[in-house]
């Protein structure tokens, strides 16, 4: 590794940060905190086969379960998701989107996309640059 490919690294870094700042404020200026977004993010972006359970919502965030535990209740008590019962297992509890979550959703989606089409081609040029291998 050379002085350029940590100064790349950086720029990487300092990108990325620059992303997930810009995205805090978004759901701040929508009335969510960052990991509510994120996680009625990861309840819609999960695969079809895949079951929205606690367990698999706070690996997908990198959160302890009573973490996103906390994360549900909350989100619950705005009215934003829902807690259905499991299908196979009656133990289990699968968070749902409601109609508003929906929506909110939606709104910072179609937000976050916009700010993707600027920042986006210099995070996939930093990115190209880390990631080609010398020959």
């Amino acid at each position: 590794m050379n002085s350029k490919d940590y100064g790349t690294l950086a720029e990487f870094r300092y990108q990325i940060r620059k992303f997930l700042a810009f995205s805090e404020e978004a759901a701040r200026e929508n009335g969510l905190n960052g990991q509510q977004h994120q996680l009625l993010l990861a309840i819609k972006g999960l695969p079809a086969d895949i079951a929205p359970t606690i367990g698999v919502l706070a690996e997908r965030m990198q959160l302890r379960h009573h973490t996103t535990v906390e994360l549900v209740d909350r989100l619950c008590d705005r009215g934003f998701i829902k807690r259905e019962a499991g299908t196979t297992d009656r133990r289990q509890v699968h968070p749902r989107i409601t109609a508003n979550g929906e929506k909110l959703l939606r709104r910072l989606t179609a937000i976050h996309r916009k700010e993707l089409r600027s920042s986006g081609p210099i995070l996939l040029s930093t990115l190209r640059k880390l990631t080609h291998e010398k020959t």
